[in-house]
């Protein structure tokens, strides 16, 4: 019998949302579950397989990989032919059928692995028009896969998002496993790279997507912002009990991996697994209005100047504002307040404009120890409020710069030793550009 804990039945009869099913490969109880949504991505899905079956085999029989294959009902013929492809792929690998020898059935079946699929597809199973998107397929899957735990060990029970587009290294499965078993970690990101290896035109918008990503990263890692860790999709992993703790994940058509890991942050240390990696697709895409496929589909399109990046002078006010607000020894909100003055009288306006007394006030009332106002600190200022600090600062102080100079700030900042031999508000080389973003990996992964 495998008994659900009080908080998951509460979490599941309160959140969870119902009307779907479960296709697995065998009827068991897992320790890991991969979830991984996927619209009109047959391809993918089958390139996917083909790596998840060069994984090293360890924690195969533990695991569960889920796919939840989605779309809404008014959408384009072509996309639900796809699904109903993706789905007929799942079905065939579940039930063992060879499909006209189709050679990627025979070597997942041969691998092991476990494969389950939730049909949100078909007629009569679609994801409500108004809701669907990536978050709520992520939802569906992860709120399913609370079913299909083994609670009967001290194993953690782990909870991993993927995307269809993505492939991973071999030790992708057996690190996750291991850091959250041996390190007791509640909730992570996973190393992430896209590949840069070609020169096209769609290898130039990606390289440029991700040095935004990384300098965020970095600059806030700078700031020494409780919330400086990457926001991928593709890449964030949980134990059952933190999902059920942060009331699951959110129904948001895009940016729901940046909700849902500052939900985890605010009550938990959100740890990187440095020593695996998940390479996510660099295309274009539909599928959500704004992230990787968006942008890389505007810089292909030329819409704006994509090179360019905050101010690195906002991140230095971040720093400062960060150290005044979460010094113990500044209790007073009103001093406080009035401190920021000497920073910056934008960070000033900012931080009245957000209720900073008044909130303030509340938290000290509400806190019994020292340590609940710094926890309660670090939750009121949390990474959306940040992120809209720094876009603040942006309209009205700091415009936005050249990406190189930007970059070649922060690095002085954060004492990286790295000659680009350019000029000031030039582009580089697409080589160089590697290189700029090679030392930001390697800043951040060792």
């Amino acid at each position: 019998m495998n008994e659900l804990s009080a908080s998951i039945h509460k979490y599941l009869n309160k959140y969870s949302l119902t009307g779907w099913s479960v296709e697995i490969s065998i009827e068991k109880y897992f320790n890991n579950i991969v979830v991984i949504p996927a619209i009109s991505e047959y391809e993918n899905i089958r390139n996917l397989l083909t790596s998840l079956i060069k994984l090293d085999p360890e924690y195969f029989p533990s695991t569960l990989f889920l796919f939840v294959i989605n779309n809404k009902k008014i959408i384009a013929d072509d996309i639900k032919e796809d699904n109903k492809k993706s789905i007929k792929l799942l079905q065939n690998i579940i039930y063992k059928k060879d499909n006209y020898n189709d050679s990627l059935i025979s070597s997942v079946v041969k691998s092991n692995i476990n494969i389950g699929v939730i049909d949100a597809s078909s007629k009569e199973k679609e994801l409500p028009d108004k809701i669907a998107g990536v978050g709520l397929a992520r939802k569906i899957g992860m709120d399913y896969a609370l079913q299909l735990f083994d609670y009967t060990n001290s194993t953690k029970n782990i909870l991993i998002c993927l995307d269809a587009d993505c492939t991973v290294s071999k030790n992708y499965l057996s690190e996750i496993v291991k850091t959250f078993n041996k390190e007791k970690i509640n909730a992570a990101v996973i190393r992430y790279e896209h590949k840069i290896n070609k020169k096209n035109k769609e290898t130039r918008a990606i390289i440029c997507y991700e040095i935004f990503l990384r300098y965020y990263h970095l600059a806030l890692l700078y700031a020494g912002s409780h919330y400086a860790f990457p926001t991928i999709g593709s890449a964030m992993a949980c134990d059952a009990e933190s999902y059920v703790q942060v009331e699951g994940m959110n129904k948001r058509k895009a940016a729901e991996d940046f909700y849902f890991l500052e939900k985890l942050a605010k009550n938990f240390n959100v740890q990187e697994i440095k020593k695996t990696i998940v390479y996510p697709a660099g295309r274009k895409s539909w599928r959500v209005p704004f992230g990787t496929g968006q942008r890389v589909g505007r810089f292909l399109s030329n819409e704006k100047d994509e090179y360019l990046l905050f101010n690195p002078c906002s991140f230095v006010f971040l720093k400062k504002w960060l150290i005044l607000f979460l010094n113990k020894n500044e209790k007073n909100p009103e001093t406080i307040l009035g401190k920021t003055k000497n920073i910056s009288r934008h960070l000033f306006v900012f931080l009245e404009e957000q209720k900073f007394i008044k909130n303030m006030n509340g938290i000290i009332k509400n806190s019994k120890t020292e340590k609940q106002i710094y926890n309660q600190k670090i939750k009121w200022f949390d990474g959306f409020k940040t992120l809209k600090l720094i876009h603040y600062l942006r309209d009205k102080a700091y415009s936005e710069i050249n990406m190189f100079d930007a970059l070649d700030e922060l690095f002085k900042m954060l004492n990286i030793n790295f000659e680009s031999k350019r000029e000031n508000g030039t582009i580089p080389s697409i080589d160089i550009q590697k290189k700029y973003l090679i030392e930001m990996r390697n800043y951040i992964y060792g």
